[in-house]
């Protein structure tokens, strides 16, 4: 099982699409509509036996450090690393990487690192200096020889998405990262939602995704030539997640695993289904002394998902957009149009990658992936 744990709701970034929209994000209703735990604190008071005792119960726990910013709280982070046994994930803006000491960074397996493409859109939404800095760090690790997975964590406010992917691959190709996901910005403010602009922005977003999946299939066979046999699947987890899901016919639940495969420690040691809703008493699954056989399950129930197509692909893309609501139903629908782009291009696409797994070109072992842990799968 997969938990993220809640180290502090503090990060020491501004950005764009979070801080200054929640700036203008005070009457969105939710206050009326779910419960609140206000006596949450910001920083996390859990006791770290009670959550090895926790983790015990689980065969593989794997866990993810979260915020705000969890490297505000290395040393939680150092302690929590020295007591409990587990995998250990990161999601992080990546500016304290360098202060991580190598005892404990090789401990971490992956790291999910917040970057939105090139240098101009990353500045852009997360202020100036921060696009270097974020290299200049992940480059400091792996100087020091870290070898986890490093996920380049995108979100996409401009429809871009082929542009700002290349960057990112131009980075893998340096050694920097080696896998991209992204999630859209979309569905989570009440206030941003603007009909025109968003039609706009899906129509040019889609273009751009139909592109990337043209560039994608490509690479798997770049000489074009049966004889090949070293082929390359780009580790793009809306991809490779959907492909996995439409190949193989499984049925999937929500792919980021949000109420039944991957949970969250909030600061007081409830556990919620979702880290983005960690303190919203609807969706506590628990608490640490809850058996984890025993963790409460919820999905994403109800109108308009349950009498759509695609649902047991998408999984209803996000508990919490799905819940909350907060853009009108002409917008969800934009939404959702996104998605069905998504899975219809990946879906007419399958043939020929059928015919490249086939030629051994390349191998249905280069679309394994650890799921649960963070990349949004359906964006």
């Amino acid at each position: 099982m997969h938990f993220h744990i809640i180290l502090t709701e503090i990060c020491n970034l501004k950005c764009k699409y979070c801080y200054e929209k929640s700036m203008n994000e005070f009457d969105n209703g939710l206050d009326k509509k779910w419960d609140y735990d206000l006596d949450a604190p910001w920083d996390s008071v859990v006791d770290i036996e009670k959550i090895k005792n926790f983790l015990k119960k689980d065969e593989n726990p794997v866990l993810i450090f979260y915020g705000g910013e969890p490297l505000m709280k290395l040393d939680k982070i150092k302690l929590l690393m020295d007591n409990i046994n587990a995998k250990f994930h990161i999601q992080s803006n990546g500016l304290f990487l360098k202060n991580i000491p190598e005892k404990y960074l090789h401990k971490i397996d992956k790291m999910l690192i917040s970057i939105d493409g090139d240098k101009k859109r990353t500045e852009h939404n997360r202020g100036n200096g921060i696009y270097d800095a974020i290299i200049n760090n992940i480059k400091n690790i792996r100087e020091r020889g870290y070898t986890g997975e490093i996920v380049a964590r995108m979100t996409i406010s401009f429809p871009d998405i082929y542009e700002q992917t290349k960057h990112i691959i131009k980075l893998i190709k340096e050694g920097i990262f080696d896998s991209i996901h992204w999630q859209l910005d979309a569905g989570f403010y009440k206030n941003d939602f603007n009909l025109k602009n968003f039609t706009k922005f899906a129509e040019e977003y889609n273009n751009s995704i139909n592109k990337l999946l043209d560039f994608w299939v490509e690479k798997m066979n770049p000489k074009g030539s049966p004889l090949e046999k070293n082929g390359k699947v780009l580790k793009i987890y809306p991809f490779i997640g959907i492909f996995d899901t439409l190949y193989n016919n499984k049925k999937s639940k929500l792919p980021c695993g949000a109420g039944y495969a991957n949970y969250t420690i909030t600061t007081t040691g409830k556990i919620s289904a979702c880290p983005i809703i960690n303190s919203v008493k609807n969706f506590y699954c628990g608490d640490l002394n809850t058996d984890i056989k025993n963790l409460k399950q919820i999905h994403c129930a109800g109108e308009p998902c349950n009498k759509c197509n695609y649902y047991e692909i998408c999984g209803g893309r996000c508990l919490y957009s799905h819940y909350a609501k907060l853009w009108p139903a002409e917008g969800q629908k934009l939404i959702c149009k996104t998605i069905i782009n998504l899975i219809e291009g990946i879906k007419k696409r399958i043939p020929k990658i059928k015919k490249l797994i086939n030629s051994e070109i390349i191998s249905e072992k280069d679309f394994e992936y650890e799921k649960y842990f963070g990349p949004e799968i359906i964006p």
